[in-house]
């Protein structure tokens, strides 16, 4: 008997069974797991408590989608649909390259799992609206004048999404301290402080931060970065 053939570990490569509930779809499941995934995080997401967040069973959920892996790359997918591209045909490369990255950063900020689980989510990549993210970005890319567009948005997504796990990171510590990052980091610095004495390089740099807004100094490290990362790519731009 001839075996049968492994299928594909994506919810993307099968097809989408038919609801024996109409009140519990697809989308109602997957809304839910990104609010969870957004209060709870990875760790607490399981298709039990998803079921029972949405007065269903476990079993209902899996005639929907069949694993929690699933359930990951269509909740990345969700979340993707709100990360903003600008046009292929805008005037300015650079002024749009930005806003996307702003956006994708934003994004990742509002969902702190998304970053952390780009590499984990299986074949994501293959959701309607990680696709339609990645062919504006390509679009946008290919206008510019790159003659190898996807390598430069490889460039910037690594540059986008580094920062943002490394950012995400920190506001779910904050988070979990129950204090605004602000009382969180003065409550922290003296002991920071404390540590950097005799490192001639990083005490003054703790003794700035200790005076300004978290929020700007994290958009300002942010933006710096990537006008490094825009301006070594705008060298590969044909003369």
């Amino acid at each position: 008997m001839a075996a049968k053939t492994n299928p594909i570990p994506s919810v993307w490569a099968r097809q989408q069974r038919e609801p024996d509930q109409p009140a519990l779809s697809r989308a109602a499941i997957v809304r839910e797991a990104v609010v969870m995934l957004d209060g709870e995080g990875v760790e607490a997401l399981s298709m039990r408590k998803l079921g029972a967040r949405l007065n269903a069973g476990a079993t209902s959920l899996y005639r929907h989608v069949a694993t929690k892996d699933e359930l990951m790359e269509l909740a990345v997918d969700e979340v993707f649909a709100e990360i903003a591209v600008p046009p292929a045909d805008s005037p300015d490369w650079r002024a749009a390259a930005t806003e996307a990255a702003r956006s994708f950063r934003t994004t990742a900020l509002h969902h702190p799992w998304l970053a952390s689980v780009l590499g984990q989510a299986g074949l994501a990549y293959l959701g309607p609206n990680l696709m339609s993210y990645s062919e504006r970005l390509a679009a946008l890319f290919t206008a510019a004048g790159f003659p190898e567009p996807s390598r430069a948005i490889d460039t910037v997504l690594s540059y986008v999404i580094g920062m943002s796990t490394t950012e995400a990171a920190w506001l779910t510590t904050v988070a979990r301290s129950g204090e605004t990052e602000a009382a969180f980091i003065a409550r922290l610095m003296p002991a920071a402080q404390q540590a950097a004495a005799g490192h001639d390089h990083l005490a003054d740099p703790y003794a700035v931060a200790a005076d300004l807004d978290p929020v700007e100094i994290r958009d300002s490290k942010f933006a710096y970065g990537l006008e490094v990362v825009l301006d070594g790519l705008a060298l590969r731009l044909p003369r």
